[in-house]
């Protein structure tokens, strides 16, 4: 199978939209014969995760529900969630999932970013007895949507500090670091030992678009970039700016023992199944070398 160069990672990937990717068991066979061996979910259940495993493969991790109803000012609708999010770990944690991936994106997004801060810890620290319970951990995505929390140094570090407990982790995509300007190693640097996932996904920056467009407005008359802007467009591994081997090195020296998922947004390879099915396969060759 297919492993990182540096720290001997497994590869994988994280299951996509497209209408190929639906035939779950179709989509396993052919992870496997191009020998990746981890497959990353969205919402999972028994079937779909036996499916996984019977098959020799390992389940990266699997969606978490309701993100923004944990983050609720209404407090009955963030008790539901939390309790809906536990029964679901508690499950599938029987079923060896360990990893439930998350975004911190509040049902407000309007509101103020401190008040949807103190809705999101109240969750987490309700739901981080339970998780420890049953051995499941988050594993949180920095991706910087509308009124996102957690996705700079500045978030993750307030949440560890509000919540220590260890079920509290990273989901590891330099991808979404870069398009902020942040340096995905240093942030390693600082976070490896949180880093419970990691994703294989790229950012390019345009030098000509940073230029001609900077970062705050949005041009006026050209096109963005698919998947991304016109400064910025995210990228397999080796097609955008991430120091993949020193990466690897880092989540080594920590004893990192999780795995690699190829997460396949790129404008030169998505839209047809050829294109997504070339673009995973170099993505994850890439990682190989690296």
């Amino acid at each position: 199978m297919l492993t990182t160069h540096t720290g001997n990672f497994p590869i994988g990937y994280r299951r996509g939209w497209t209408e190929w990717h639906k035939n779950l068991p179709n989509l396993i066979e052919w992870l496997k014969s191009h020998e990746l061996s981890v497959l990353d979910l969205g919402h999972a259940d028994e079937k779909s995760v036996r499916q996984i495993t019977d098959a020799g493969m390992k389940v990266g991790s699997v969606d978490a529900p309701d993100w923004g109803k944990l983050m609720s000012p209404d407090k009955t609708t963030r008790e539901a969630a939390v309790e809906k999010n536990a029964t679901y770990m508690q499950g599938l944690a029987k079923l060896g999932v360990q990893n439930f991936f998350m975004v911190m994106l509040p049902e407000k997004p309007e509101a103020p970013r401190a008040e949807n801060f103190e809705h999101l810890t109240a969750s987490m620290k309700a739901l981080a007895p339970r998780m420890e319970a049953c051995g499941a951990r988050l594993v949180i995505e920095g991706y910087p949507g509308t009124g996102a929390l957690c996705c700079t140094p500045e978030g993750y570090r307030a949440l560890f500090k509000a919540v220590p407990s260890k079920t509290m982790g990273i989901n590891f995509d330099p991808s979404h670091l870069l398009r902020m300007g942040i340096d995905p190693v240093r942030f390693l640097r600082e976070f490896a030992d949180r880093v419970y996932h990691v994703h294989g996904k790229d950012t390019e920056i345009i030098a000509e678009g940073v230029y001609e467009y900077g970062h705050e407005q949005p041009a006026t008359f050209a096109k963005a970039h698919g998947f991304g802007a016109h400064g910025w467009r995210y990228a397999i591994p080796g097609h955008g700016q991430t120091r993949w081997t020193e990466t690897f090195r880092i989540l080594k020296e920590h004893g990192y023992k999780g795995a690699v998922c190829i997460e396949l947004e790129d404008e030169n390879f998505n839209g047809s199944e050829e294109g997504e099915k070339r673009g995973i396969l170099a993505g994850a060759h890439y990682l190989a070398s690296c």
